[in-house]
């Protein structure tokens, strides 16, 4: 017999910042033909979706949902309580709260960015310095993203309730939870938070085309004194619907509605709490290989406090172009895809081929992470590049000591 051995023959794993991994259970519910859309099944099983993403929002306020992307929730979001001329503070440290407010530029609104840079969280001391001198309350809304996917910084989102309770300033908490919600612990109504976007491809485990926001009364108070909102955009009849194409503000996403049922009922079996607790333990298995790796060579995560990591997504730094390197070995080789460094240096730059990201977030067990981490370890190996020893071994005292406290 002659030929190439292929190794990634076999199920291949998607390992990047979502898209995440879709369960089996989500694929099934939605392999069927399209029903009617105007009575039976679909409509009573639509009302149920509702509650349950508040239970995973933590909210007992209103949900929108959005035939979009979460680039689509950024804008629902901000085209529903801020107009041209309005003033958003965006206390930046990542890619994505930039690009947050690059959109609400885009609608007219006047936006100050705080950055933080790539790898610092949200100074609070400054937020409240600014905060303090808007005497006037200028400021409308503060843009706070809870996890950038890009840094995979985790910010303090009840410490910015705090400052703005503290300065009683009445501007609006908008937060960004596209990358944490279902995998970091998030709160709305415990912290405060006035409106929280996020979409359907990380946490929630299904596929990309559905993004949700979720909004308090006070929210909901300043929509009504909108002077006009896009038809579309309005999450007026969407979270008060008295016809059911007004949920999507037209044909319903039906496919993808079954995905997210199959999907909520997953999260909620488990139990939320548990799922949280899942992606803590999960996530540093990954950081103690990390770090054993970075011990002898150049691999460094972006983040150095562990109480500032998301457990959702870890960003990696390896220099020069072994990043690339390493992305294409693995995926070429084993099947294994991980994901690119966004955001950490200009794009196909020199410098962005030196880093990489890994997801970890939704679908997700102690054997895949193993696997995910064994397939590093052997591209490190095949491609020479230097790392310290003792990586597996790391992870695995992490899984086992989880496993021996559930026992």
């Amino acid at each position: 017999m002659s030929g190439t051995l292929n190794l990634s023959a076999g199920r291949s794993y998607l390992a990047i910042p979502g898209p995440s991994v879709i369960p089996d259970q989500v694929l099934q519910a939605m392999h069927r033909p399209s029903p009617n859309i105007y009575a039976g099944e679909l409509v009573d099983m639509t009302a149920t979706l509702i509650p349950d993403l508040r239970r995973v929002a933590r909210t007992k306020h209103h949900a929108a949902i959005y035939i979009c992307n979460g680039h689509g929730a950024w804008e629902a979001a901000l085209s529903n309580v801020l107009q041209p001329g309005d003033k958003v503070l965006v206390p930046s440290s990542g890619r994505f709260a930039i690009g947050w407010s690059e959109m609400a530029e885009g609608l007219g609104i006047d936006v100050e960015v705080i950055d933080f840079g790539n790898h610092a969280p949200w100074d609070l001391a400054r937020v409240a310095e600014r905060l303090k001198a808007d005497t006037s309350h200028q400021i409308k809304a503060v843009l706070g993203v809870h996890v950038d996917t890009s840094s995979s910084i985790r910010n303090d989102v009840p410490g910015l309730r705090a400052v703005l309770d503290a300065e009683q300033h009445p501007a609006l908490l908008m937060a960004d939870c596209i990358a944490s919600l279902g995998c970091d612990r998030f709160e709305m109504d415990d912290w405060g938070v006035d409106v929280m976007v996020t979409g359907s491809q990380k946490g929630l485990m299904v596929p990309a085309g559905l993004a949700f926001v979720f909004f308090n009364d006070k929210a909901a108070a300043v929509r009504a004194a909108m002077p006009r909102v896009s038809r579309y955009w309005d999450w007026t009849p969407r979270a008060n619907p008295e016809e059911f194409y007004q949920y999507f503000g037209g044909t319903a996403p039906t496919h993808h509605l079954y995905g997210l049922r199959a999907s909520l009922d997953m999260i909620h079996a488990e139990g939320i709490e548990n799922v949280w607790a899942r992606h803590a333990q999960l996530a540093r298995a990954i950081w103690a290989a990390c770090e054993a790796w970075g011990q002898d060579g150049p691999m460094a995560m972006n983040v150095t406090d562990p109480a500032l990591r998301s457990h959702a997504v870890t960003a990696l730094r390896l220099g020069g172009s072994r990043a690339t390197q390493l992305r294409e070995w693995l995926e070429q080789t084993l099947g294994l895809t991980l994901g690119i460094g966004l955001g950490m240096a200009p794009p196909r730059s020199p410098e962005w081929h030196g880093f990489f990201r890994l997801g970890h977030m939704g679908h997700l067990n102690g054997h895949m992470v193993m696997g995910l981490l064994g397939g590093i370890e052997a591209g490190l190996r095949a491609l020479d590049i230097p790392h310290g020893a003792g990586a597996l071994d790391a992870a695995a005292a992490v899984l086992s000591e989880a496993g021996q406290q559930a026992s």
